[in-house]
């Protein structure tokens, strides 16, 4: 993929899971890589692997985003990574779980595509952004009731950015993995009774490795996805088939 060539992608969550999968694959591909994440230990193993530029911040901070984001430009492509969650029951889950998931899993997203799409606007380049969602934007997973309704916001607005930025010829599309086995994902799917179901729900018979997501965000913002604009594309193994 010469296509990457040179280009500046930047990559949020790219110290763990599907971010890091992605960070790698970028490089591989050419890309110069801005890896973003909140751990300075692991942007440092991540450096020392591909040898990406790094920016350490937390994510639930808005303001330390905003400086962040502006200090990255400028970018070409943009993947927005960085998730978190808080397993609740619907019952006890407080007004805290919201507000945090929400600044970590929306907010920041959203803060980093203006600063990044103002950039692309004013330098007349043509971009793309992914945004990473979750099958849990659709499905009501129990004990995920503040996860769930952060991906459906994130959802929403990759359909905004899409049609508002789409006019400034920058695309903008999001993904929305079934369990990929990160970190997060280990902890959350690690009860056998929990993760058998999922599993017989999947046609394919596995969850996903963070190395297929990162494919199918490379192919989002490649030239090849020229006309792809506003999708939210499962990356299920079938499970919303069945």
């Amino acid at each position: 993929m010469s296509e990457f060539t040179g280009k500046r992608v930047l990559v949020t969550g790219a110290g763990k899971g599907i971010g890091r999968a992605t960070a790698e694959l970028m490089a591989e591909y050419g890309a110069r890589v801005v890896a973003l994440s909140r751990d300075p230990n692991d942007l440092a193993s991540l450096s020392a692997a591909i040898g990406c530029e790094t920016i350490a911040v937390d994510l639930a901070d808005p303001v330390a985003t905003r400086i962040a984001a502006r200090s990255a430009q400028p970018i070409d492509l943009l993947v927005n990574c960085a998730g978190t969650t808080i397993l609740e029951p619907f019952l006890e889950t407080s007004v805290e779980s919201f507000n945090h998931l929400y600044t970590v899993n929306v907010i920041a997203a959203a803060v980093i595509a203006q600063e990044t799409a103002r950039n692309m606007i004013e330098r007349g380049i043509k971009g793309a952004i992914v945004n990473v969602s979750s099958l849990s934007s659709w499905i009501g997973f129990a004990d995920h009731a503040a996860y769930c309704a952060s991906k459906g916001g994130l959802d929403g607005l990759t359909t905004v950015m899409a049609n508002e930025l789409g006019r400034q010829g920058i695309r903008v599309n999001a993904v929305n993995p079934c369990v990929t086995l990160t970190p997060m994902a280990v902890k959350a799917w690690s009860d056998p009774a929990k993760a058998d179901p999922m599993l017989q729900r999947i046609p394919l018979g596995r969850f996903i490795e963070p190395r297929e997501v990162a494919e199918t965000i490379a192919f989002l913002l490649s030239d090849r996805a020229s006309m792809v604009n506003g999708v939210t594309l499962p990356v299920d193994g079938g499970f919303m088939v069945n």
